[in-house]
């Protein structure tokens, strides 16, 4: 095929798809991008499950560590060298759970622009209010990400701390009161963000409903399917 008959063929398969969504109604296509959305966000629970699994490593480490006492400081080193590396993943898996979230919010927002097409007033209100509560929710997994980054740096700077053979007991004991401060920000932000999963959960089975989806819901979770 040639250069140009190849581009022609793009020309029409991107044309076929432009009517193919045109064919679905508003509902339909918000579905669509909201199940997608979802989707995408399996790469979240994914990085979730391994960060706790990271933290459970972290925390056996951390308790050695606190049983031993400066005769032992070659012990301690090697402990708090492998703590060191465990945070290290801990970062990366941050980092590869935030890029999950942003690819679901960017999938997720391109419902915006499909509101307005919606014919019904009382659909495209809850339209309006689903949508209000997963921005709100996203932007709070941002604070979350940001606090939780914020503390991994401060174990990592713990775990160094105690590297040092002379180091003072006050700056630990400050170290960790700073540490233990930001890991009672991490509670309120998580307990916030899974409020409002569970509230932006319950505004899309209402949206669903009242624009007539015939969309069955397998629990009480967010699972569902398309009948």
């Amino acid at each position: 095929m040639s250069k140009k008959g190849y581009l022609y063929a793009i020309i029409i398969s991107s044309l076929l798809f432009i009517a193919a969504c045109s064919s679905k109604s508003a509902e339909e296509q918000i579905h669509d991008h909201l199940e997608e959305a979802i989707q995408i966000e399996e790469g979240y629970e994914t990085q979730q499950q391994e960060i706790e699994e990271l933290e459970q490593q972290e925390q056996e480490i951390f308790s050695q560590i606190v049983e031993l006492d400066m005769e032992q400081f070659d012990q301690i080193q090697e402990l708090s060298q492998e703590a060191i590396s465990i945070v290290e993943q801990k970062q990366e898996k941050l980092g590869e759970e935030r890029e999950s979230i942003e690819a679901s919010q960017e999938e997720f927002e391109q419902v915006e622009s499909l509101i307005s097409d919606l014919e019904d007033e009382n659909v495209q209100q809850e339209a309006e209010s689903m949508y209000d509560i997963m921005i709100e929710r996203y932007t709070t997994y941002y604070d979350l990400n940001d606090t939780y980054q914020t503390s991994v740096d401060q174990e990592k700077e713990l775990y160094e701390m105690l590297q040092q053979e002379e180091l003072e007991q006050d700056e630990v004991t400050s170290h960790l009161e700073a540490l233990n401060e930001n890991y009672e920000g991490i509670i309120a932000l998580n307990e916030e963000f899974n409020q409002l999963t569970a509230d932006y959960n319950e505004a899309k089975r209402t949206f669903y409903e009242v624009s007539d989806l015939n969309v069955s819901y397998e629990d009480e979770s967010d699972a569902d399917t398309e009948e």
